[in-house]
């Protein structure tokens, strides 16, 4: 074999040494690191990033590594120089595992629970035979007294423009848009306000008008039918009770499952809660 021939050999066999493929692969198993002999893996790097406010989640995957590495290796020199946890430590920890494992149980529960056929049943119950529903658009100008209210119906029906009078003279949070509202429906705003915008008819002001935050002259601009919301504007909300529902029956028919016994709490000073001393003795 000729001397050129060798070095390429050697040069094939490096290469082939070098490609990903021939690379040890990483698991949740392969150690980063060995402090006095306990051992760091991948995996609890990975379950501590999980836990990461989301602006730390953001770095680049070389520093977020380097880190994460250096935090848990700091976290085991210090937890190996504890002699002992001691009992407030270990009921933590009780606590803790309780705890995880039931909101992995939960999540599992909801993940299966939470379905489209679900949150289309319940859109379905909540709107499938909500009848249409009237909205207002309006404005208003809040000022202290009812001489003030009276005075700006004066000058409104002399010809005066609402929304530079609003910008002007209202002490409310929608004085500087011209005292715009938006949209609302029953029920959203103060009954008092809200029986007036009723009676209304859209392009006429109201008169002063009392409410708890002060008087008010209103203007009707206009209304509207509302159609039910489509189920993608509602799905947050949706979601957010299939949830509550889902946890609610599923806590009460495990509790009702299980075997739970319950000393006579009369028995039992409640007070003790608030005493650290029980568990230090």
């Amino acid at each position: 074999m000729s001397k050129h021939t060798m070095i390429l050999g050697a040069c094939a066999i490096a290469l082939g040494l070098s490609q990903p493929g021939l690379a040890q692969e990483t698991t949740s198993d392969t150690v980063v690191a060995t402090v006095n002999g306990e051992e760091i893996t991948i995996g609890h790097m990975i379950v501590l990033r999980e836990g990461l406010p989301e602006q730390y989640q953001a770095l680049q995957d070389d520093v977020l590594f380097d880190g994460i590495l250096e935090q848990l290796v700091q976290q085991t020199v210090l937890s190996q120089k504890a002699d002992s946890p001691g009992p407030v430590v270990e009921l933590r920890l009780e606590n803790e595992r309780r705890s995880l494992l039931a909101g992995t149980a939960m999540k599992a529960m909801l993940d299966e629970a939470l379905t489209e056929d679900a949150l289309q049943a319940a859109y379905d119950e909540k709107f499938a035979e909500a009848e249409p529903t009237k909205e207002f658009n309006a404005s208003h100008i809040l000022v202290e007294t009812e001489d003030e209210a009276k005075a700006l119906v004066t000058e409104l029906e002399g010809g005066a423009d609402f929304a530079e009078v609003a910008k002007e003279k209202s002490t409310g949070p929608s004085g500087p848009n011209g005292g715009e509202l938006g949209w609302f429906g029953i029920g959203m705003m103060v009954k008092e306000f809200e029986d007036v915008v009723v009676g209304l008819e859209p392009g006429t002001i109201s008169a002063p008008v009392q409410t708890q935050f002060g008087w008010h002259v209103i203007r009707l601009n206009e209304t509207r039918m509302q159609d039910a919301p489509p189920l993608a504007e509602v799905r947050e909300e949706l979601a957010a009770e299939v949830q509550q529902s889902i946890i609610e029956e599923t806590l009460t028919k495990l509790t009702d499952e299980a075997e739970i016994v319950r000393p006579d709490m009369a028995s039992i000073d409640r007070a003790a809660i608030r005493n650290l001393d029980l568990v230090l003795q």
